[in-house]
């Protein structure tokens, strides 16, 4: 083999690693997308702002974590997400307010919550722990009521809540009320609360 052969087959040697390399890198169709840093499938903007994760659930799970303040921003996106306040939403930024003391705002939403379609036995007795919590015995035993009938008897915190209700309306028709301190919320579920007197 001449020397010219030699050359002429390194030379296409050369050509076809070439036309190879740029079959592989020379077009878009592999090329990772403009702006995306991570492998596809993999969307991190999504993750970050929780999209394509039901806000509302998001919000159910800050609240058990006692992260009230994002819970409120979760479900505030939610009532964004859907177009309204809706009776989930409304409960959810209520009982997250109830929790960081703001009874004021809390009742407004509880309140509107039990007058929405779709409100959940949950709703009414967070609203009647509320009114519990502001020392409105008589009212929140009409609630509990209402709730725990709308569960058709079988939420057992509901029916612990009126239970605790009566006795202190039983009480505080004999004796002197209980003071307020006594009572303590505790967290059951996803969004409802059970009163129990503190030790």
């Amino acid at each position: 083999m001449t020397t010219a052969h030699r050359w002429a087959d390194k030379l296409f040697l050369f050509a076809l690693i070439f036309c190879g390399l740029t079959a592989c890198f020379g077009t878009d169709s592999n090329a990772i997308p403009k702006g995306q840093l991570t492998a596809p499938g993999l969307d991190v903007r999504a993750q970050a702002n929780n999209e394509g994760v039901d806000a509302v659930e998001v919000g159910h799970r800050l609240i058990a974590a006692k992260e009230y303040e994002l819970a409120i921003r979760s479900f505030n996106r939610a009532a964004l997400e859907r177009g309204q306040l809706d009776a989930e939403t409304l409960s959810g930024l209520g009982t997250a307010n109830l929790q960081l003391g703001r009874l004021g705002q809390a009742e407004k939403q509880l309140k509107l919550a039990i007058n929405q379609e779709g409100a959940q036995p949950v709703d009414y007795n967070n609203y009647a722990v509320l009114l519990m919590e502001q020392g409105k015995t008589n009212e929140a035993v009409r609630y509990f009521r209402r709730g725990f009938a709308l569960s058709n008897g079988e939420n057992i915190a509901i029916r612990d809540n009126l239970s605790l209700a009566l006795a202190k309306l039983e009480k505080s028709a004999t004796t002197e009320t209980r003071k307020k301190s006594d009572y303590k919320l505790v967290r059951r579920g996803s969004s409802d609360f059970l009163i129990r007197p503190t030790p």
